[in-house]
């Protein structure tokens, strides 16, 4: 299948840091602070969302690789955003660079792997 896709093609997404996206909540951890699992998937979100409206109607994308670090902790509260930046594509396979930051910077930062999927046909694989 022929894709739209263009490397570089990026997007940024933005939450203030809710009690939910705590370490704390998530029990990831025991403080108030952002959760390593909230800043992944606000990576996520930024990578699916950088690819999506380039994808043919019935296609979506699905995480395949998260390798991350996170850098500094984000408290409740602060507004935090991640940006993923397409850098390679291989087939289905799309490699993103993705970073989180905060106010006083990089939070976090890594790689990100999606492969794209025709939505009905992976549904079916799922039903036995």
């Amino acid at each position: 299948m022929d894709y739209k896709l263009q490397i570089g093609t990026s997007h940024i997404t933005e939450k203030t840091v809710e009690e939910r996206d705590t370490a704390a909540f998530m029990g990831s951890g025991t403080v108030q602070v952002f959760a390593t699992p909230a800043m992944i998937l606000l990576m996520e979100l930024a990578a699916r969302n950088a690819v999506q409206s380039d994808l043919p109607d019935g296609s979506t994308t699905v995480g395949t690789l998260v390798n991350i670090q996170h850098m500094a902790a984000t408290p409740l509260g602060a507004k935090v955003s991640a940006t993923a930046i397409l850098k390679q594509i291989d087939g289905r396979k799309l490699t993103f660079d993705i970073e989180a930051s905060d106010k006083n910077g990089i939070i976090g930062k890594g790689v990100h792997e999606r492969a794209i999927i025709d939505v009905e046909r992976f549904m079916a694989k799922l039903v036995k």
